[in-house]
């Protein structure tokens, strides 16, 4: 994907969950950091790798089972089931209360059912493609493990994939949303009142 610096500027924060180039670029996240001194949240191994790049106080590693706030946002770090050093997954809650599980990369795992359960999702980016094993079902099954109200197909290169877990999604969980991301598109999401 392209991303263009000079077009994030109210950027609050940038958040890592693995260390792998597709997630990780350092160039590009030192410059998005300098042009809007925003954070950077990261896993142990990105963070290490972005110390020398990520001005103090403007780096903060997030480990499995930790959490941290910006502003009243606050952004919780869980285990991830994914061949990096020490990958994460990610439940950031909203200043309106909206709960988004960012899985990564991470491959489907039995304590997502009570992470869910704990949880209540809004929404659940679920893994479909590109990483090691995932495919339309396994991204179905984390949409099954963790109950959202809406679930987002994403980490892919062919748009089959996800109108595959869009059709297993209506077909198995039919109160469950779909929503497969448009690119270049922006979607702001809040509680409904």
């Amino acid at each position: 994907m392209d991303v263009k610096p000079k077009s994030l500027q109210n950027t609050d924060a940038i958040l890592v969950t693995h260390e792998h180039y597709d997630h990780l670029d350092q160039r590009l996240i030192a410059e998005i950091q300098k042009n809007t001194n925003c954070y950077v949240i990261a896993d142990p191994a990105s963070a290490r790798s972005l110390k020398h790049s990520i001005p103090p106080g403007k780096l903060e590693e997030i480990r499995a089972g930790t959490e941290t706030k910006i502003g009243e946002v606050t952004i919780k770090a869980e285990k991830s089931q994914h061949p990096a050093a020490q990958p994460i997954t990610l439940i950031i809650t909203s200043e309106d209360g909206v709960k988004i599980f960012h899985t990564a990369d991470s491959a489907p795992f039995p304590e997502m059912i009570a992470i869910g359960e704990r949880e209540k999702f809004d929404l659940a980016f679920c893994t479909v493609g590109i990483a090691p094993g995932a495919t339309p079902e396994t991204g179905f099954e984390i949409a099954r493990l963790t109950k959202p109200q809406v679930a987002i197909p994403y980490h892919t290169n062919t748009a089959d994939s996800q109108k595959k877990f869009a059709e297993i999604l209506k077909t198995q969980m039919p109160r469950t949303a779909c929503l497969i991301p448009e690119q270049n598109k922006i979607y702001q999401v809040s509680k409904r009142r």
